[in-house]
């Protein structure tokens, strides 16, 4: 068995899995832009449909022109600890693709199945540079098209909020109560031989 971060794995995996998790308190440091692009380019090589690559990641670092911008998209709960962040990410992802040895425009039918894979690969590589990578929906998808200027095709899927860990001391009592690693249910309720078990 793994154990990390207070966890213990069922079966044995790398640590990193356990060591990441979605802490909230950030200490405001910057991030550097070439460890952000590093993060970037672990998403890059995430595998996806017909190597389509439906994602594309929008962003914004702290104390930039478009940070009000990108932290005035999420709701207020989430603004009151993203405020200290270093980054705010925007991810999008397209329904349809041109396959990569060419011809005729094609649906995918896994847009948002390939994206989480390049979500997964940022937050794995996050936490093996420490940094925390926090995925959020609590913001105004519909907003964050019209405001980054997507075209109509393309579907704001999630956020993700990039920061230094910070003490938990700063966050409101209740946010501070719920900081740290939680557990997962057991993999006997997860994955099933042969169908539903039910």
């Amino acid at each position: 068995m793994t154990q990390a971060n207070s966890r213990t794995a069922d079966y044995p995996v790398d640590p990193i899995f356990l060591r990441r998790y979605s802490p909230r308190a950030f200490t405001g440091e910057a991030i550097p832009v070439p460890e952000l692009m590093t993060l970037f380019e672990a998403a890059r090589w995430a595998p996806s449909a017909y190597n389509s690559q439906p994602w594309r990641l929008f962003y914004a670092r702290r104390d930039t022109s478009h940070w009000p911008l990108f932290l005035g998209l999420l709701n207020e709960h989430n603004q009151t600890w993203a405020k200290n962040a270093a980054a705010i990410v925007v991810v999008a992802s397209k329904p349809t693709f041109t396959p990569p040895q060419g011809g005729e425009v094609m649906t995918s039918k896994t847009p948002s199945y390939d994206t989480g894979a390049a979500w997964a690969n940022l937050a794995l590589q996050a936490t093996m540079m420490n940094w925390i990578a926090h995925g959020i929906v609590g913001f105004d998808l519909v907003r964050a098209g019209t405001d980054l200027k997507l075209p109509a095709d393309w579907r704001v899927e999630a956020g993700i909020v990039i920061g230094r860990l910070g003490d938990k001391s700063i966050l409101p009592e209740a946010l501070a109560a719920r900081e740290g690693p939680n557990g997962r249910r057991p993999l006997s309720e997860t994955a099933f031989e042969g169908g539903w078990a039910g």
